[in-house]
Formats: C-alpha cells, structure tokens, sequence
C-alpha cells in the first residue's frame, strides 16, 4: 500500500503556466532528482517549487517515516490562483487590463514500489 504525502503553497507570484514549464520536468522523477534540477534551473518559479518538493519530503520524512532515497514526485500541479486586476494606461487616453497571475503549487510524493 502507497502512501502519498503532499505539500502546498498558495497564492505563488508567477503565472501557472510559466509554473507548469517547470512542473513537467519533475514529474515522475526521485525526490533527490527533482530537487537538483530546481535548484540548477534559470527560472524564476523554479526556487518555490523546489521549496514545496523540500517540504513534501520533510513531511514524508517526519510524519510518516519515509526515507529521501525511496521518494519520487507522483504529481506536480501549478493551479491557477486569484488574479489581481490592475489599470494599465495607454496612449490617447484609452486603458487596458493588466493581469497579475498567481499559482496554486502541489507536489505529492510517493514511496517507490517494493522499497519498504
């Protein structure tokens, strides 16, 4: 029996799918993996979500007993949060909507099968 552990942070300043780039290239890889890719990629929602996988992992660890060797990342979402609307002024007197995006980031981590 598998069990997931996951870890969430809301309300991230960066647009999901610029978050999403870096999401799809953790998924399905070790724990260990997956935190050296965001710590060694030139994006800049890459540092949080190597943050959220961190603390995955530290709650596998302490609240379930599970080892850093055995995890590896089973899903990894960047959902879309609240956007805030701001007024952006253009020329001849028009203006224009400017989006600010955030995210949604969960990372869940699994045991690998048979690694108890």
């Amino acid at each position: 029996m598998s069990m997931e552990v996951k870890a969430t942070a809301k309300f991230q300043s960066f647009s999901p799918r610029k978050a999403r780039l870096v999401t799809e290239l953790i998924k399905g890889k070790s724990a260990a993996d997956a935190i050296a890719i965001l710590e060694h990629l030139s994006k800049g929602s890459a540092l949080p979500i190597g943050r959220v996988v961190r603390s995955a992992v530290a709650n596998a660890e302490n609240n379930f007993n599970m080892t850093l060797e055995n995890l590896y990342v089973k899903r990894a979402t960047a959902d879309e949060g609240p956007r805030m609307k701001r007024v952006w002024y253009r020329g001849r007197g028009r203006r224009d909507m400017k989006l600010r995006r955030s995210s949604h980031i969960t990372i869940v981590v699994d045991e690998r099968e048979g690694a108890r």
